[in-house]
């Protein structure tokens, strides 16, 4: 068999995600789905990461442009990623795969606080954790959060499984029918061009810290263990061509 590519990776999940087709809320049998795709690849020995956003349940900058305080929409939206960690961590544990719960907002009777060598040690010992609660300030968005536990677990890759798009384009590939999907792309590509794949924190981490970004659609069955063996699947952002 193959060696895979990467190793040790951060999957950075969308809230949309786990809502399905609604798009709010949380559809267990999808979460489900996920949690087996997830398993196929631990058990081919990746260490494995997620981190899960929140908009599913709240988006914070919305409120606050409704006149709610941003730091309180901001910590609201934290604890919605919570939410979405437990959930998927439940569907795992369900399907035989030893998983954490780590956030940065200290909530002992449902998770473990963020301690990065504790997550090394989980890695190490085969379970897979889960990144809650951001980075636990307001104003960073869960792309920040991804790059930054990436660097810090010194993930190979972070792999952006995205809702039914197959990678990067140079525009809105729904309503621009000339768009043209990119295979790769620099890292410096991706910040000169403004293409808002992650925030502009969150590539620059990436840059700095030579983490690859693979931006794949996750609904097509397989591709997360695709991605891991090196198939030219969606786009690859790195620091070289």
């Amino acid at each position: 068999m193959a060696e895979p590519k990467y190793k040790r990776i951060l999957i950075k999940l969308s809230g949309e995600a786990l809502a399905g087709e609604k798009g709010v809320g949380i559809n267990i049998a999808i979460v489900q789905k996920m949690a087996e795709e997830i398993k196929e690849v631990h058990e081919l020995g990746i260490e494995i990461a997620l981190v899960i956003g929140g908009g599913n349940l709240w988006r914070g900058e919305p409120a606050a442009e409704a006149g709610m305080d941003r730091v309180q929409a901001d910590y609201t939206g934290m604890l919605g990623t919570v939410m979405n960690a437990l959930v998927m961590a439940d569907s795992l544990q369900q399907v035989g795969v030893d998983t954490r719960v780590q956030t940065a907002i200290a909530m002992q009777q449902v998770a473990e606080p963020y301690i990065r060598g504790r997550a090394l040690r989980h890695l190490e010992k085969g379970r897979i954790v889960i990144f809650g609660a951001g980075i636990g300030s307001p104003y960073f968005s869960t792309d920040t959060t991804a790059a930054l536990r990436a660097a810090e677990i010194e993930a190979d890759a972070i792999l952006m499984a995205k809702n039914g798009v197959d990678g990067v384009y140079n525009a809105d590939p729904n309503k621009d029918k000339t768009a043209v999907k990119f295979d790769e792309l620099t890292h410096r590509d991706v910040i000169n061009k403004g293409l808002r794949i992650m925030d502009s924190t969150a590539s620059t981490l990436s840059m700095d810290n030579d983490i690859d970004l693979v931006v794949f659609n996750m609904n097509e069955p397989g591709n997360i263990k695709r991605v891991v063996f090196g198939e030219q699947i969606g786009t690859t952002v790195s620091n070289k061509l």
